[in-house]
């Protein structure tokens, strides 16, 4: 009888749980630690690293180099605990009535934790197939690390057929997901005494306008939704999640700085979606800079991750399918994620891992155990294909 891999798994978990790897920070502690197991089970691997090296992704490769081989594919990074009310330790892992609670459990190391678990018994079966583990960096903030990573395995590897991205979906395939594209918009004014205005330009006023334009667009994007869609909510959406300025209550702001995220269903272009936007913003800038040479309005787009759209007859969501013994209907996420960057380099794609993402982000973030052991089911028949021969 096969063995369990799922006490292999949560203990993988309860290491990689303990590394913080908060976006902000770095992730090269993790990656380490990784590339030491991998070395113990004589698994070949190589880092891809950012561009200033403080962060990288890690590619390792089990079995023959050959085409037609699976790709897994997890972000390493995690959303901030900052001011959320945990209960229990977030980075230490905490088992309770048949949960485990830590940040990241489900979003998304509980995924990695098992696909680790998988490699030794993949490596041990001699495959006939080849497995590639793709570990990626800033995926929570924009999905930044995985297209050099994308790129390397387009690059150096022999053509996988399928990838299969571990986002928390309860272990069932998912076939599609919305594109995110990020904007970080600096209006920058003039400071004066609040009583005279005529000297010069408050930053947050001038910015006003502006939010209250994205909140209209918002809003018409919800009103002109497809109500035929398979997404919740159905269109588009537009958020400002961050906003900061000005030092005091007396005196005119210099800067008001915010940041607003657009989630587009395919065939959506955010872009285009925000062309009236940039006008507004570009007339504001001239206007400003009328008033005061050093006032201006400045629109940085810092990431756009593209749309996950479904395929035809998917090579990727049939073998999920068949190794999550999943017959239910086709199936969408809201939440944006790697799987559409790797679709757009031409791979069959699919979404499938353990988890609700209704508990990611959250305070007491956690995985069920039973998810844990629909996973190590998933791997271990994902270990006897790749040791069968043919397709």
């Amino acid at each position: 009888m096969a063995r369990d891999l799922t006490p292999d798994a949560i203990g993988i978990l309860k290491t990689l749980v303990g590394f913080d790897t908060t976006s902000r920070g770095s992730n090269l502690e993790l990656i380490g630690w990784v590339e030491g197991y991998l070395d113990r089970h004589g698994i070949r691997h190589r880092r891809v690293p950012s561009t200033d090296g403080a962060k990288s992704n890690l590619i390792a490769s089990i079995g023959p180099a050959v085409e037609g081989g699976v790709v897994l594919s997890g972000h390493t990074d995690v959303v901030p605990v900052d001011g959320q009310p945990w209960s229990s330790e977030p980075f230490q892992l905490t088992e309770r009535d048949g949960r485990l609670y830590g940040r990241g459990t489900c979003d998304m190391k509980g995924f990695l934790a098992l696909a680790l678990a998988a490699a030794p018994e993949l490596k041990a079966a001699g495959g006939a197939k080849p497995v590639h583990l793709a570990l990626s960096y800033d995926e929570e903030i924009g999905c930044l690390g995985a297209p050099h990573m994308i790129e390397v395995i387009r690059r150096e590897l022999p053509l996988p057929s399928v990838v299969v991205v571990g986002e928390p979906t309860n272990m069932e395939a998912v076939n599609g997901h919305k594109g995110i594209a990020t904007f970080t918009v600096t209006v920058s004014g003039r400071e004066a005494h609040s009583s005279q205005t005529h000297l010069g330009v408050s930053a947050i006023l001038e910015a006003i306008p502006l939010m209250a334009q994205l909140k209209d667009l918002g809003e018409r994007l919800e009103r002109e939704a497809d109500p035929g869609s398979p997404f919740m909510p159905k269109g588009a959406t537009l958020t400002i999640g961050i906003l900061n300025g000005g030092t005091a209550h007396n005196i005119l702001a210099r800067t008001c700085r915010f940041t607003f995220d657009l989630r587009c269903p395919h065939p959506l272009d955010p872009l285009q979606v925000l062309e009236p936007f940039f006008a507004e913003a570009k007339a504001l800038d001239q206007a400003l800079k009328a008033r005061a040479p050093e006032a201006g309005v400045q629109v940085e787009m810092r990431s756009n991750v593209p749309p996950f759209a479904p395929e035809p007859n998917g090579a990727a969501e049939a073998f999920a399918r068949t190794l999550a013994g999943d017959n239910g209907p086709a199936r969408v996420v809201a939440f944006a994620a790697e799987a559409g960057q790797f679709q757009r380099a031409g791979f069959s794609t699919v979404i499938c891992g353990p988890g609700s993402i209704e508990q990611a982000h959250q305070p007491d973030e956690f995985v069920e155990i039973s998810q844990m052991q629909r996973g190590a089911a998933f791997m271990r028949r994902l270990v006897e294909w790749a040791a069968t021969p043919g397709s």
